[in-house]
């Protein structure tokens, strides 16, 4: 197609840094994906809510791609915050659709879902939703201590997936759990891989040359997460784990280096300060080191210093840092839940766990630390498996689904 796409994602903006506050995946995905479709032809604004009154109205990211602020609310909110902020919102964005014209609203959340559904259906303009999480599916998977998500996103996301034309699932498991747990039309829902940038996220020179660069020993055993610091994404549990190795595996301390890459997220700013605490109570904080969020270009260093990359969520719709991390040829572990059993390719690309017990983390790190040659092959494995994800084939079937839609649209006019 050859049109115009309103892209909705009031929660965080496609400007701000991944890793920190409510920024993650989803902003990734959104701007990756929208520069793909621009590529391809495609006019995209993103509209997003405006946090600092300096920011321009409008702000060209890329060549036909335009990030578009609107107000309501003042300042920094985070999602959990936003709720109440929905009217006023939905008004403000309905009054600039009345002055454009779009071919497709495509909206990135609930909260997002729940602000373009007004203005949909008075211009009758064709909604596309992609979710990202859902509410149910994390509730069924919670982190110890971990609060459920309210029933004002469960009922939120419900009228969502019922207002809109098609939803877009990161895998199979997503599309049925949209059927199963929200009454989705199978029709209505389309599955469509997230991707990764194939061009910045690659083995480079190798790991030793990462290692320079960032200043880690050549010889160190390097385990890194990267993401935001939050119970769900399950940092916790590589601490945990760190522990049980140390315990077991004493030889493999004085050369083991923990990264725990990232920044507070929304609401829970004291996270990063219980996990330290936590460190240092179980005797471990010599070896995890806490790093802020670090931008995309200085990532895949990062990735590429690491000797494994540990993602332990309790739930993801699909993983872009398990991606990311074996398009850089370094090998996964991570959590057997959602997407992340699409992401990486169980004793190909990584390893897959199930659980969240400590102790069967530890032997699963432990045995691959021990073993450079399974290393080598797994890392062979990663890129390969990373090769089939790139954002073009992301925007194509994106792009596939506004023309399915757009098509559907003008033969029930004709009917």
């Amino acid at each position: 197609m050859n049109g115009r796409i309103a892209t909705v994602m009031v929660h965080t903006s496609p400007l701000d840094q991944p890793g920190i506050g409510d920024a993650g995946g989803m902003n990734i995905y959104v701007v990756e994906s929208a520069q793909r479709m621009a590529a391809m032809g495609v006019s995209v604004d993103i509209f997003t809510r405006r946090t600092d009154p300096a920011a321009p109205e409008i702000v060209e990211i890329s060549p036909g791609v335009r990030v578009r602020h609107f107000d309501c609310g003042h300042g920094t909110l985070t999602k959990e915050q936003l709720p109440i902020h929905i009217s006023g919102l939905s008004q403000e964005f309905s009054r600039i659709m009345r002055t454009e014209n779009y071919d497709v609203i495509h909206s990135h959340y609930w909260l997002s879902g729940k602000v373009a559904m007004p203005a949909a259906k008075e211009l009758d303009i064709l909604l596309v939703h992609t979710m990202h999480t859902m509410a149910r599916v994390k509730n069924l998977n919670l982190a110890e201590g971990e609060s459920p998500e309210p029933m004002i996103r469960v009922q939120g996301e419900t009228q969502v997936v019922a207002a809109a034309s098609a939803l877009i699932a990161n895998t199979d498991a997503e599309a049925a759990s949209l059927v199963s747990l929200y009454d989705a039309c199978p029709d209505t829902v389309h599955v469509v891989s997230p991707g990764v940038d194939l061009f910045t996220f690659t083995p480079g020179e190798g790991r030793g040359a990462s290692r320079d660069l960032i200043g880690l020993p050549h010889d160190g055993l390097v385990v890194s997460f990267v993401g935001r610091i939050q119970p769900h994404k399950g940092p916790e549990v590589l601490i945990r784990a760190t522990s049980e190795l140390v315990k077991h595996s004493p030889q493999l301390r004085k050369k083991l280096i923990v990264n725990i890459i990232g920044g507070a997220s929304g609401a829970n700013t004291e996270e990063v300060d219980r996990l330290k605490d936590c460190t240092q109570w179980l005797g471990v904080d010599d070896v995890v080191r806490f790093a802020p969020p670090v931008s995309r270009a200085d990532l895949p260093q990062w990735y590429r210093a690491s000797d494994l990359v540990i993602v332990p969520s309790y739930s993801e719709s699909f993983g872009l840092v398990a991606l990311e991390a074996q398009a850089c040829g370094t090998p996964v572990v991570a959590t057997a839940v959602g997407g992340l059993r699409t992401a990486v390719a169980d004793g190909i690309s990584g390893v897959l766990v199930d659980g969240h017990d400590p102790k069967a983390w530890s032997s699963v790190i432990t045995r691959l630390l021990q073993e450079p040659q399974r290393r080598v092959l797994l890392s062979m494995g990663a890129i390969e498996h990373a090769s089939h994800f790139g954002w073009d084939t992301t925007a194509r079937g994106t792009l596939d689904i506004y023309d399915l839609v757009i098509s559907d649209a003008r033969k029930s006019l004709e009917a």
